[in-house]
């Protein structure tokens, strides 16, 4: 008998409960467990959720971004932005290029090409919100260093773009016989980040618009899930960015509707998607190829430790700047780890850039995301625990 669809997003649900409850009993991240199990059982290991069963569900993956973007923007409070100042922007941007000039560093030191040396280190600014914001939820993280890092997060995403646009105009700029606008290279990722970010905060008012005249609660959840499916399916037509853009909506949302509206939307929507959040990670696990670490090599092995390098030491020297608290300084760049989706578009990117580099470059973000999304939420949790913001009977 064939399975049909159903049936394995029923047992890929089901995976993911059993995943949970074996690594509570481990004291692991229940995004640790989801992303094993679906290492485990996904295309590349067991075999018993087929490769083109897991490219059928291509679409839950990016609804999760959205979704999970949309979170995050939630963060973006002007009560709470006027209170941390410009602290997340200036943290958000020292530790996405505090990675970019140590990786670049790290690769010129061993000889490696100029051209393909900028646009991979370029590409270790991103870093993944999903799993941040998942370990946050499970463990009830309250504290400094919580309330610093979503907005770091979110911020993070327009760092890494502004770092690679940056990066391809240089190496543009030096090709032999390019002709090209060197303008129009730094343009083009302004215009993702800005036109996302007005695209979603007009979204965002038109959001609270609706929500102020449709009063049922199936009827808000219903607004909030067609304008998060209108933001993202409009920027993937746009050119913009889905993730900007749905955090730019709920920051906006957030910050011109009423406290009670805004409450009860972002509550049902918290309620309705963790079977989401779930089946992304299964499948973020299934579509990791664990076959092609041994290729990655010396360079991606130096890619991999001095981004975590950079990380830590960029986010350090910012919180320093920024005047924070001794903890959120000691453990905020340990909470950076996680890459994977902006990643890995950047490194698809990367084959038409630098088309001589570009496979090498896209193995070495896959072996990456590999390691980091296994090893990253773990690190998180750890970090937020020393920091005292996990409670003990949370972890």
């Amino acid at each position: 008998m064939e399975l049909n669809i159903f049936l394995y997003l029923a047992m890929a649900l089901f995976c993911c409960l059993l995943a949970g409850k074996i690594v509570k009993h481990l004291k692991l991240p229940n995004v640790t467990g989801y992303l094993i199990m679906g290492l485990l059982t996904g295309p590349y290991c067991l075999k018993l959720f087929p490769e083109n069963i897991i490219s059928t569900f291509s679409l839950i993956p990016e609804t999760a971004l959205a979704f999970i973007a949309f979170s995050i923007g939630a963060e973006f409070r002007l009560d709470y932005l006027k209170k941390i100042g410009k602290a997340p922007v200036i943290i958000a941007f020292f530790e996405a290029f505090g990675a970019v000039f140590i990786v670049l560093a790290a690769l010129l030191a061993m000889g490696q090409p100029f051209s393909f040396a900028l646009i991979l280190s370029a590409i270790a600014a991103a870093t993944a919100p999903a799993a941040t914001l998942m370990i946050v939820r499970q463990y009830r993280a309250k504290g400094p260093v919580t309330n610093t890092l979503l907005p770091v997060v979110a911020i993070d995403d327009a760092a890494a773009l502004i770092a690679f646009g940056i990066a391809v105009a240089v190496v543009n700029a030096i090709a032999p016989g390019n002709h090209g606008s060197l303008a129009a290279s730094l343009l083009s990722p302004l215009w993702e980040i800005f036109g996302s970010l007005i695209f979603g905060g007009l979204l965002g008012i038109v959001f609270t618009l609706l929500t102020k005249y449709f009063t049922g609660r199936g009827n808000r959840l219903a607004i909030t899930y067609g304008l998060i499916f209108l933001c993202a399916g409009v920027s993937q037509i746009a050119g913009f960015s889905s993730l900007l853009a749905c955090m730019a909506m709920s920051a906006v949302y957030i910050n011109t509707a009423s406290t009670k509206i805004s409450q009860v939307v972002f509550e049902q929507t918290d309620r309705m998607t963790p079977p989401v959040f779930m089946l992304f990670f299964f499948l973020s696990g299934a579509d990791l190829d664990v076959s092609i670490l041994p290729s990655v090599g010396l360079i991606g092995l130096t890619y991999i430790i001095f981004r975590v390098l950079g990380k830590i030491i960029g986010a350090a020297a910012g919180c320093r700047i920024s005047h924070t608290e001794p903890a959120v300084q000691k453990y905020l760049g340990f909470t950076l780890l996680p890459q994977a989706g902006v990643a890995i578009g950047l490194a698809t990117t990367a084959l038409t850039v630098v088309p001589q580099y570009g496979p090498k470059i896209r193995t070495i973000i896959l072996c990456g995301t590999v390691i980091y999304e296994l090893v990253g939420p773990l690190v998180t949790k750890l970090a937020l625990f020393k920091a005292g913001e996990i409670a003990p009977e949370n972890k």
